[in-house]
């Protein structure tokens, strides 16, 4: 009897256990079977901020005004007065060819020159002489008229003798013979003056033909500006030749008073930028400092991003990346700005306070036909209903919207400008809505009215993304 005691005992916690193991058996493949389906998801709040859209590019800093000094002649540098650095004034001097021909022929057409004012200048004496001299020939004329005149009625008369009579009218012939002989002189006098006056101006513009050509050997700063590149040296011969060629670029001059950060744009952002749009600039060289700026040109024509040639001088059309140019005028600049210095500028495009936003990697994009609930539950019946009608195909923005903490149905969205990290929400949510922000890999294949778990942990985020 005692024997039969104990083990009736073991027999008991032997059944007891075992039922224990089958209900925790049942228990564990109950939840398994729950939790089928279900997908983990990280998750974020619809919130109210401040959001800013900027648009970065990279480009160098440039002065707003610059010019290449080219070689307008073919010679022998013989004089630069100016290094590179130096600081020159509108119409300094700057560097001369060679010119000892074009110098020799600019005095030898200023004497010619000087030489034909001198001749209309006694052409112009000889006229007055000659006009002088026709007034005095026709008042001896007048009263030789006039004694041969009253002679000739005297001599009808008997009244003189006809000798008299005589020499009345030989004086009034030779009075009258004068006059046509001032006259010839006045038309000659009249006639080389218009010659050399018309000499005047053909030595003149000789002058000027001359005085260009010696023009082309001396070259002045054209404005107030710095030396930017001096790539010759005296005694170097320079030749004409094409822009920024080698041997025919003398220097660059550039206005360092008004600094520009001339960047590219890419042409996805570009239909963004407006002129007169605050921008924030950076600069390799000052790593440190930060600068405002104004965007004040737009370009018009986009630039190939290999070659770097506008598309109107393309003579092929071109499928490759393409870029736009933006200026930047930079104010306050630090005198050590230097041209080509490499640039970054973040362009202020838009602005909102206080506006509905989402992190921008809760959007995706679902066709219609998706957007039949994975579960028939009411919540996701209902929005399913009015997001399958129309084309299957058509393509809707929106994000998941968690209901219940246990599901998601798909909201379509408008969106506004977008900022570094989060976008406007225009219609469509409302604030404190909590909405599934990942995955990546989830947010690619979640299903509207799809079961769901939340795991906000850091160590998650990082596992599934």
């Amino acid at each position: 009897m005692s024997d039969r005691g104990p083990m009736k005992n073991w027999k008991k916690i032997a059944l007891i256990i075992g039922a224990v193991v089958v209900l925790l058996a049942i228990v564990g493949f109950t939840i398994q079977q729950s939790q089928k389906g279900v997908v983990t998801v990280q998750t974020g709040k619809v919130v109210r901020e401040d959001l800013t859209s900027v648009v970065t590019a990279s480009g160098e800093i440039k002065p707003k005004v610059y010019v290449n000094i080219g070689a307008n002649a073919f010679g022998k540098i013989t004089h630069l007065y100016v290094k590179e650095g130096d600081r020159v004034k509108a119409g300094q001097m700057l560097a001369t060819l060679e010119n000892v021909q074009s110098s020799a022929d600019v005095s030898a057409n200023q004497a010619a020159l000087s030489a034909a004012e001198t001749d209309a200048d006694a052409a112009r004496a000889a006229v007055n002489t000659a006009t002088m001299d026709q007034n005095q020939a026709d008042a001896e004329y007048e009263r030789a008229k006039l004694d041969y005149d009253r002679s000739e009625a005297l001599y009808k008369a008997q009244l003189i003798a006809k000798s008299d009579y005589d020499t009345k009218k030989a004086a009034y012939g030779t009075a009258t013979a004068q006059v046509g002989q001032t006259k010839a002189k006045l038309a000659q006098a009249k006639s080389q003056l218009d010659s050399a006056q018309r000499r005047i101006p053909q030595n003149a513009a000789n002058l000027r033909r001359v005085r260009d050509v010696l023009s082309k050997t001396e070259y002045t700063a054209p404005f107030d500006g710095v030396i930017t590149n001096l790539p010759v040296r005296e005694g170097e011969t320079v030749v004409i030749g094409i822009q920024n060629a080698p041997g025919s670029t003398l220097m660059t001059i550039a206005d360092v008073s008004v600094i520009t950060a001339e960047v590219k744009v890419d042409e996805t952002d570009i239909v963004n930028v407006k002129l007169g749009e605050t921008a924030e600039v950076s600069i390799d060289a000052i790593p440190k400092q930060r600068f405002k700026g104004i965007v004040t040109e737009i370009g018009n024509n986009a630039i190939l991003r290999s070659t770097g040639v506008s598309t109107a001088q393309s003579t092929s059309s071109s499928q490759e990346a393409k870029d736009f140019k933006v200026v930047v005028t930079i104010q306050d600049p630090p005198p050590n700005l230097l041209p080509g210095l490499s640039t970054t500028a973040r362009i202020t495009t838009a602005a909102r306070g206080n506006s509905l936003a989402i992190p921008i990697q809760a959007l995706t994009i679902r066709q219609r036909s998706e957007l039949e609930p994975e579960k028939k539950s009411k919540e996701a019946s209902v929005q399913a209903a009015s997001l399958t009608k129309g084309n299957p195909k058509e393509e809707l923005q929106g994000v998941f919207v968690l209901k219940n903490k246990k599901e998601v149905v798909f909201v379509p969205v408008t969106t506004g400008i977008s900022g570094t990290t989060d976008i406007e929400v225009t219609n469509g949510l409302k604030e404190g809505d909590e909405i599934v922000t990942g995955s990546y890999k989830v947010l690619r294949t979640l299903r509207n009215g799809a079961s769901v778990k939340i795991d906000n942990t850091t160590g998650s985020k990082k596992e599934e993304s």
